[in-house]
């Protein structure tokens, strides 16, 4: 950034006596370079640098025809503040570059109006752009991180591996080893783990597709290592089931040759994926998906086992088995499926389910407006965070102008960098960055006092002083960072005009005013960040997936199967994107040490075992034979009574009075008499996951009064 700007700013002050293009020359890889947290390589940033040139020369001469007067400079400040701090639904690149993008307009937007000098403007800009993307790019580049397709390249590959190795039934002791691996390995996965530059964050049809890779590939690492810790022949057996099939106990080795078959199908499937990750093209598939069709004959010699005579029918813990080879084989199913989209693009004909893979033939506009009107709610932090920047510069620039405030702008890029998602967080930065500006005033006003006005005698200062302020500035904290920037734009500004040591008094003065502008947007607007949205975001999810799981059970007990339709989920998947923005800006946040810990990673998960459950399970679960009225009844009533606790724990989320706990429901051994239906073992397997998983989630959340992250009472 220091050559980059050394190289734009000094032969247009001294060279050709250019100094509106200098000015430009020189805030350009300010803007772009340590005010924009742009993430990634030396090469990924330079690119993502060169898309926003463009849109920043666009910003500059809005700003010049703007700054014609107060009211019309403020109102686009209202607009390019909401518009560049709302891209942040994007990705983090754009999130990145917004800053810096936003800065150009600032510089542009204050007096004097002066339209004749738009031309030179541009110019400086797009020189000292350029200039950093080579320094970016061949100067000083950074090695290139591993990308998000390797990452999953591998992981996918271990979980082929581990597939291969449950179909052969290595010892329980090998298994145990694998499962500690597979669940690193899935979390390894974990957007928070992975560069911001190499998260698929985009609404773009492979963002999209590899993001939702990344989700089936996790969940088949879980369960594969959960196959790992409960082989075939664990667990407790049903004993009213299981009564008079001691003969199907014993053949359940035989009759489990179909699991191992189909683990086969997973671990070989897996093994293609990963190559085709890594060579970045799927290979053909010549008619429908061979892993779909191995589930569907999976599933139908289950249900021919079980309807089958007394003494062939499988016991239930070899059932129970069967279900979660079932669910992995489903999890594989769709994660070969995002691949596909994910590197080849639009897929044609339709990808079942349609409610997860409705991304697959949508075109991108409306992939994109999608996004954007999915975050256009009072709900959505993104929403929160782009009104609240907006409104503190479009104050900061009211108050600059109509104060005549000399230098104004940097009341605006104090508002830009000091500013916090919380009012806790914008105080913390606001106290030393005022330490250190009146530091670097103090420096920045004795240099002026010596020097006095002999422009010359500061071009060997700027230099020294961009370099400490770009390099030790992040590495001591924002003080140091605040201090060194007042003695940069002192060294600057001398150089361009004349100035005294007000020039320091004004920097004080702009800074404060920023400052407190920040600090009463905070405080008037969310001034508590994440903290509240996540817990109303988390609430309205459960709340909404409750009606999944009683419409699932309908689905499957319909009579004749097929009659009853499949319950919305697009209301959840919206919920979910929300409540995912909310919880990734809330694990940004400092961390409120008086607060009850929430486990709000387990809403998310849950949420999305429901969803996934309601998609696959009426899929490959629809009863062949008639269930008796009395598993019906226990399985609408189980229904019932998860939804239930579902709600109890929607209410706990938003700090409401929960409903009284019910008791632990089973039932009695009559009522699932009859065969033991692949359908009901499945149903059984998902209902009971969700309770245990809602159970966890509750007993992290304390004692009623004291949780949704509310504050210790003394005494309770």
């Amino acid at each position: 950034m220091t050559t980059a700007a050394s190289a734009g700013f000094y032969p247009f002050v001294y060279g050709v006596d250019w100094p509106a293009t200098a000015l430009y020359a020189l805030f350009g890889p300010v803007a772009l370079g340590i005010l924009s947290p742009i993430p990634g390589s030396g090469r990924q940033r330079a690119t993502v640098m060169l898309r926003a040139l463009p849109v920043g020369l666009v910003l500059v001469a809005l700003g010049t025809v703007l700054a014609v007067s107060t009211w019309a400079a403020v109102f686009g400040m209202l607009v390019v503040g909401f518009v560049l701090s709302f891209a942040a639904v994007a990705g983090p690149r754009p999130a990145g570059a917004a800053p810096g993008l936003q800065l150009f307009y600032i510089l542009a937007c204050f007096p004097p109006y002066d339209p004749d000098a738009l031309g030179a403007r541009l110019a400086g800009l797009t020189l000292g752009v350029l200039l950093l993307v080579a320094c970016e790019r061949f100067l000083l580049p950074e090695p290139p991180t591993v990308s998000y397709r390797e990452s999953l390249a591998d992981a996918v590959a271990i979980a082929g591996r581990a597939a291969a190795a449950a179909a052969t039934a290595q010892p329980p002791e090998a298994g145990a080893v694998a499962a500690d691996r597979l669940r690193a390995t899935g979390r390894q996965l974990r957007l928070s783990h992975l560069p911001p530059a190499e998260r698929p964050a985009g609404a773009g049809r492979v963002d999209r597709a590899l993001a939702h890779a990344g989700a089936a590939a996790r969940r088949l690492l879980d369960q594969l290592a959960h196959l790992g810790d409960t082989p075939a022949t664990g667990g407790t057996a049903n004993t009213t089931a299981t009564t008079g099939r001691g003969a199907g106990a014993e053949s359940g080795a035989d009759a489990d040759a179909a699991s191992a078959d189909l683990l086969g199908r997973i671990a070989a499937l897996c093994a293609d994926t990963a190559t085709a990750l890594r060579a970045g093209r799927s290979p053909p598939q010549p008619g429908p998906p061979a892993l779909d069709t191995a589930i569907r004959d999976f599933q139908a010699l289950r249900i021919t086992q079980a309807t089958g005579p007394p003494e062939a029918v499988p016991p239930v813990p070899l059932l129970r088995h069967q279900a979660s080879v079932l669910a992995t084989a489903e999890s594989a199913r769709v994660l070969e499926a995002a691949v596909r989209v994910g590197l080849d693009g639009r897929r044609t004909p339709p990808i079942q389910p349609r409610e997860l893979f409705w991304y697959a033939d949508a075109r991108t506009p409306l992939l994109w407006w999608r996004r954007l009107a999915g975050n256009m709610t009072l709900r959505s932090v993104q929403f929160q965070n782009a009104a609240r920047t907006a409104i503190g510069l479009g104050a900061a620039r009211l108050v600059a102008g109509s104060l005549d405030l000399s230098h104004g702008f940097w009341v605006l890029l104090a508002v830009l960098t000091l500013s916090r998602t919380t009012a806790a967080g914008t105080w913390k930065a606001v106290r030393p960055a005022l330490i250190g500006t009146l530091t670097g005033a103090v420096a920045a006003g004795t240099l002026l006092l010596v020097v006095g006005r002999h422009t010359d005698a500061y071009a060997p200062v700027l230099a020294p002083a961009m370099l400490a302020a770009f390099a030790v500035g992040p590495l001591l904290g924002i003080a140091w960072s605040q201090g060194l920037f007042t003695l940069v734009v002192a060294a600057a500004f001398a150089q361009i005009a004349p100035a005294s040591w007000h020039l320091a008094e004004n920097r004080i003065v702009d800074v404060v005013t920023g400052s407190a502008i920040g600090l009463l947007c905070g405080l008037l607007a969310w001034p508590a960040g994440a903290r509240r949205e996540v817990r109303k975001t988390m609430a309205a999810l459960l709340h909404s997936s409750g009606p999944l799981i009683t419409g699932t059970v309908g689905v499957l007990l319909a009579t004749p199967p097929g009659a009853a339709p499949q319950p919305p989920t697009l209301p959840v998947l919206h919920r979910m994107r929300l409540a995912e923005s909310a919880y990734l800006q809330y694990r940004s946040e400092p961390s409120d040490p008086s607060a009850v810990p929430m486990d709000w990673q387990a809403v998310l998960i849950t949420a999305s075992h429901i969803l996934l459950g309601a998609q696959w399970m009426p899929r490959f679960d629809m009863p062949a034979v008639t269930v008796t009225p009395e598993a019906a009844a226990w399985a609408r009533t189980a229904a019932d009574r998860l939804v239930l606790a579902v709600d109890r724990v929607a209410a706990l989320s938003a700090g409401e009075r929960p409903a009284p706990a019910l008791p632990a429901y089973r039932p009695p051994p009559e009522v699932t008499g009859g065969p033991p239906l692949p359908m009901l073992i499945d149903l059984e397997r998902w209902l009971s996951s969700l309770t245990a998983q809602l159970a966890r989630i509750e007993s992290s959340m304390g004692p009623p009064g004291e949780s949704c992250g509310q504050t210790k009472r003394g005494g309770q």
